[in-house]
Order: structure tokens, then sequence, then C-alpha cells
């Protein structure tokens, strides 16, 4: 009796882990997804229209229209960053739409911001599984950390129109000046494949663009994300505060992504 009644109780103590933990994921969306299938597999953005939304419109638009299939990543920085969008295929290059105004800030919801860090101007942390930067208005905008997507642009801030960029590693300097409109889901170890060149000698290029929504159901990827206000992530910020103290930067903590189980 006392060895059935001790399996009992860690048969209840795995089945509450295993509830606790899965309470720790949210599934994504189909309609906060973007596809883009690539000469070297497959990536997958998770869109935060909360930071953009005329540049999430523009970006489904174009994927929708045929826009981005074919074109090339013409301008690939080791270390720094991974462009395409521009239908000429290298900087300077713009779709037929009018071209789009800034969207540097944004108003972020005290009740969804989940900080890491504060200071006298403001707090750095987590908006959904972007990273961004808010002050003491409330105003935030997206952290460029490895993974963020922007919009790319010309010298003047109101000329973004259909070029993208992936940062391959943090570039905090673009903090501010220009548009966050997502960032990467899955697909890492694509993102950091693709031909490197200004332009690359060989360049890779995105075969296919595509709203996850408008795939059939069983092409759509199937992803979750870690909770940012869940035990789990709570811990991982104590972790890193642990081994990093002070030295703790935004960019050095990442919302996991993964496939749902």
């Amino acid at each position: 009796m006392t060895r059935l009644i001790a399996r009992l109780a860690a048969l209840l103590l795995a089945l509450s882990s295993s509830a606790a933990a899965a309470g720790d994921w949210r599934p994504l969306a189909d309609d906060r997804l973007l596809v883009i299938d690539t000469s070297r597999g497959r990536m997958v953005i998770l869109l935060q229209p909360e930071f953009a939304p005329q540049a999430v419109e523009r970006i489904l638009r174009l994927s929708r229209e045929g826009v981005y299939d074919g074109l090339l990543f013409h301008r690939v920085i080791p270390g720094f960053v991974v462009q395409t969008g521009n239908p000429n295929n290298r900087d300077g290059g713009v779709s037929s739409l009018p071209d789009l105004d800034p969207e540097f800030t944004f108003r972020v919801p005290a009740d969804s911001f989940v900080p890491i860090r504060r200071s006298a101007e403001g707090a750095e942390g987590f908006l959904g599984a972007n990273p961004v930067m808010v002050d003491n208005r409330g105003r935030g905008w997206g952290a460029y950390c490895t993974g963020v997507a922007g919009m790319g642009r010309q010298e003047g801030i109101r000329t973004a129109n259909s070029e993208i960029f992936f940062m391959l590693a943090p570039a905090r300097r673009l903090d501010h000046d220009y548009t966050v409109w997502g960032r990467l889901a899955a697909g890492a170890e694509v993102l950091a494949a693709i031909a490197p060149g200004e332009p690359p000698v060989r360049p890779d290029r995105m075969v296919r663009v595509r709203p996850a929504s408008d795939l059939p159901e069983a092409e759509r990827p199937r992803l979750e994300m870690m909770d940012p206000a869940g035990p789990a992530f709570t811990r991982r910020i104590a972790e890193a505060r642990r081994a990093r103290g002070a030295d703790l930067g935004l960019c050095d903590l990442e919302v996991p992504i993964r496939p749902r189980p």
C-alpha cells in the first residue's frame, strides 16, 4: 500500500509539473506569422502590428501580390544584417506603392510589458516576444537584437517602402531610427546560412513569401512561445541576472519560440 501511495503521489506530481510547463507556453496565431521559403530553407517571422501597423500591412500586401517571390538577399553583412525586398535586387529599389511614414515608437500597454531592467530614463524588457525599450511616458520602441526584423530605407526617414532586413547580431544604434515590424520565430540556421556579400557572388533568394494564414492548413507552421510573464521566463530572467549581474543587457535574453507538440 505504501508503495502504491508513493507511485500515485509521483504520478500526480509529474502531471502537475507537466500542466505547469504547458501553461508557460502560448500558441502563435496563423495571422501573426509570415512564412519565407528561401533557397536555404524556411524562415518564419512573428509579426508585430502593435509596433508598426502600416509596415506589417505593407509586407502582407506585397507578399500576397507576389512582389517578394524570387527576390535576392542582395546585401548580407556577417555579424550585422541580411537585407532583401527590393524589386531591383539592389539598394534603392522600391515597389509601386508609396513610401511609408516612420513608425519608430508606439504606446506600450503597462499590463503587457515584462521588464528585465529599469533606470531613471525608463525600462527595457519584452512586449510579447520582441525586445523593447520604454520611456517614463509609456512610449516604446523596438530594440535591434539578433533576429529582429526591420524596414529598410534610404537616407530620409520617410523612405521605407518594400525593403526588409533581419539582424544577425545586436545593433542597438539602429533603435528608434528604423521601423521594427517583427522577429524571427523559426529558421535561425537558415538566416545564418544566407550567402554573404554586398552583393553576394552567388546570392540566395526568397523563393516564396506568404502569410501563414493563406497557406493550406497542413503547410502552416505550428509554433508556440514561452509566456514572458510566466514562471518559466521569470526564472530565466533571474538566472541571467545571477550570471551577468549589472552587465545583463536586453539582447542577452530571448523569449523562446518552439514547434508546438
